[in-house]
């Protein structure tokens, strides 16, 4: 990680700079902050800058080491070399603003959490106590947390939309099965979310614009609060919205997993029918050593000829006995199998559902609320000391940040958990990769810009995948149809079945028995275990 650029003078922030000259114009009007909130208000400011500093600096020394990796494989030249070299930048590029956007995120987050309530808080403690200088400071610390929060936005926004597009390229490319639908899926999320973070955007210029005002005591600063206070509003809105179709979609595939019923019942009788052929080929080996015994105790001309058939009978016998007990123990451990990922897939959208619901929902809805009151007391004088919007915002700002300190906190547990206890959620018949130290686990945890790749629900993805598909695949070959036809009914309830896939039910089942598409099938378990 690379130090942080030590900024001159002549670069101070916007925040700072207006800060200071809003202290030298106050000495003659003699209306200047107290000394310990304008210390806050420029600690928060400073913060917020090097801060974002010290993310540009580290997102640009990570893409480092792969843009070097890249030129060397990129190539030169015209045709598919120049072509090939193209698409490397373009990754490049992509790389570069996502690692750059996961670095701001804890910012962001700490902005939108705390700066940012504060900041409504000593406004409206400036307007019951008429206190300008406390005014200008909010204002100016305001700019620096909006300038924050638009710069996080834009490259959001970006990133989005350009995995959006290289998603419809996939989409388009695979035409159909499960890498078409992860790819199609996939596009349609990121370019809403490359549309809301368009509007967000707009929605932050507005804010800078209605703080830059405030600063400069613009005879357009009621305006300009009006106007932030509607895009805020707006914004949150569709944020909420989206949220509902979110928790929609959570509700209907719990619903449609838990219509599935409950394993051991469902599968009963069928595990009746096993036992029972278990017991029948076990008085069957029985009698065939009774046949022997008595065989071995008679005298007389082909005694040895019946001994051999008896052995061969009950070397048979034994050998169907041991395939029904093995039939019977597979069917037990599938359908205990089959219990604990239906269990999962429905934790994971009642989780899906909390986690929208109130930092979607309720979150955005309580900061869209706020929006309307900041434009509505822009133009009333009389809610000018209201603090209804500072209570909404502080309120909103809250359900957001409990929920995003809550996945943080998942997200680096598994983290540490993966290289950690590495065995725990490694491929059936794999070796697991050497267990990490806890200090190394805890250096990983911390990593917040990668993703699981060995966690609990890759696990179940496999887990479904090992239900649902045909003997052709490794592992499966064992499992009963009646089993297999359950796993494809979950399947169909996560929304990964035939129509989903552009796919009949024969193409459909077949891909399922093709080892080539098993890495396809369980990506698109996987999604479809996260999504609503």
């Amino acid at each position: 990680m690379s130090s942080p650029v030590r900024r001159s003078e002549s670069r101070q922030s916007v925040a700072t700079v207006a800060v200071g000259r809003r202290r030298e114009g106050g000495r003659g009007r003699g209306t200047s902050a107290s000394s310990v909130e304008a210390s806050f208000l420029e600690m928060q400011s400073r913060a917020g800058n090097q801060a974002t500093t010290a993310a540009v600096q580290r997102a640009r020394g990570a893409d480092k080491g792969k843009g070097k990796a890249t030129d060397e494989t990129a190539g030169g030249g015209d045709g598919a070399n120049g072509v090939k070299k193209r698409k490397n930048y373009r990754d490049r590029i992509a790389s570069l603003l996502d690692r750059f956007k996961k670095n701001l995120e804890p910012i962001d987050t700490w902005i939108k959490g705390a700066q940012t309530p504060a900041n409504a808080g000593f406004t409206q403690q400036a307007a019951v106590t008429a206190n300008e200088g406390l005014k200008h400071s909010a204002a100016a610390s305001g700019t620096s947390a909006a300038s924050g929060n638009l710069l996080t936005e834009a490259a959001g926004t970006v990133v989005s939309g350009m995995d959006a597009y290289k998603s419809m390229k996939d989409a388009r490319k695979n035409g159909h099965g499960a890498e078409h639908h992860t790819a199609n899926k996939r596009a349609k999320t990121k370019g809403t979310d490359a549309v809301v973070g368009a509007a967000g955007s707009g929605a932050y210029s507005a804010a800078i614009a209605k703080e830059v005002t405030k600063i400069q005591k613009a005879a357009d600063a009621a305006v300009a609060s009006e106007a932030s206070g509607v895009a805020s509003a707006a914004v949150a809105g569709m944020k909420s919205v989206r949220s509902v179709f979110r928790v929609g979609g959570a509700a209907r595939k719990y619903k449609k997993v838990k219509e599935l019923g409950d394993p051991q019942l469902v599968h009963a009788a069928s595990l009746a029918r096993l036992n029972e052929s278990r017991e029948h080929a076990d008085w069957a080996a029985a009698e065939a050593y009774v046949a022997l015994d008595s065989y071995w105790k008679q005298e007389g001309e082909g005694r040895l000829e019946l001994i051999g058939e008896a052995v061969d009978a009950a070397w048979e016998a034994m050998g169907e006995a041991r395939d029904a007990a093995e039939a019977l123990q597979r069917a037990e451990k599938d359908v205990e199998r089959l219990g604990t990922v239906q269990g999962y897939a429905k934790k994971k959208q009642l989780t899906k559902i909390g986690k929208e619901t109130i930092g979607g929902a309720l979150g955005e809805s309580t900061k869209a609320a706020a929006g309307v009151v900041t434009a509505v007391a822009a133009g009333t004088a009389g809610l000018a000391t209201n603090p209804v919007g500072w209570g909404l915002a502080g309120a909103g700002a809250g359900l957001v940040l409990g929920v995003t300190l809550y996945k943080a906190l998942r997200a680096a547990t598994k983290r540490y958990e993966e290289v950690r206890h590495p065995e725990v959620w490694a491929k059936e018949g794999e070796t697991p990769e050497e267990a990490a130290s806890r200090k190394e686990s805890l250096q990983h945890a911390l990593k917040f810009w990668k993703k699981v790749s060995k966690g609990e629900r890759a696990a179940m993805a496999r887990e479904i995948y090992a239900l649902a598909a045909g003997p052709d695949i490794a592992g499966s070959g064992g499992t009963t149809e009646e089993m297999r036809q359950s796993g494809m009914s979950l399947l169909i309830a996560l929304k990964s079945g035939p129509a989903d896939h552009k796919l009949d039910q024969e193409a459909w089942v077949a891909s399922l028995n093709d080892p080539s598409k098993t890495a396809g099938w369980i990506k698109e378990i996987a999604e479809q275990l996260a999504s609503g």
